[in-house]
């Protein structure tokens, strides 16, 4: 595409130049955006990104030790959401313990109990999507430089799995008071 062509003063010399470049020629005001500016329409941004994301790794260097991507693998969502289903189980189970009585060995867990025994699954699941969702966004990262953090979310899922089933045994060989 040819840009411009004029007449140039070099070496007290007129010259005719012509700049050939696959660019359009930039507006007068100096602005180089054609378009309105995406990050102007935030919602519809949002959407478009989740329905289709594009950004599956790091561009930069930088942006590996950093979160830098809208893409997760469905390995990591399943265990996510395995870890939170087991979450809820673990609460229901506890109650259920607690009922035939046995006690909260999570000291946090033991406080929100004392506290307020209804509120206590709530705040149990929310705390667990919380730590979850953390784990899930940096699961490209590395944990002490050298540990993945999807092996740390495959690991809470695994603790959770023992967990339920340790409460499950208890049940059988707790009676009912």
């Amino acid at each position: 595409m040819l840009r411009r062509r004029g007449l140039v003063e070099k070496n007290n010399i007129m010259q005719i130049t012509t700049e050939f470049s696959p660019f359009p020629p930039m507006p007068p005001s100096g602005e180089r955006r054609r378009v309105a500016d995406r990050r102007q329409r935030t919602l519809h941004a949002l959407v478009i990104g989740t329905l289709h994301p594009r950004r599956r790794s790091a561009r930069r260097a930088w942006d590996r030790a950093v979160v830098a991507t809208d893409w997760y693998r469905p390995q990591w969502l399943a265990a996510a959401l395995l870890i939170v289903l087991f979450s809820m189980a673990d609460a229901l189970l506890t109650l259920t313990l607690l009922g035939r009585g046995a006690l909260e060995a999570n000291p946090i867990m033991a406080a929100f109990l004392a506290v307020d025994p209804v509120g206590f699954v709530p705040a149990k699941i929310a705390l667990t999507a919380l730590g979850v969702v953390l784990l899930t966004v940096a699961a490209r990262v590395r944990a002490f430089r050298r540990v993945p953090v999807s092996l740390l979310l495959y690991g809470v899922l695994g603790g959770y799995v023992a967990l339920v089933g340790y409460e499950l045994w208890l049940l059988g060989t707790v009676p009912r008071v």
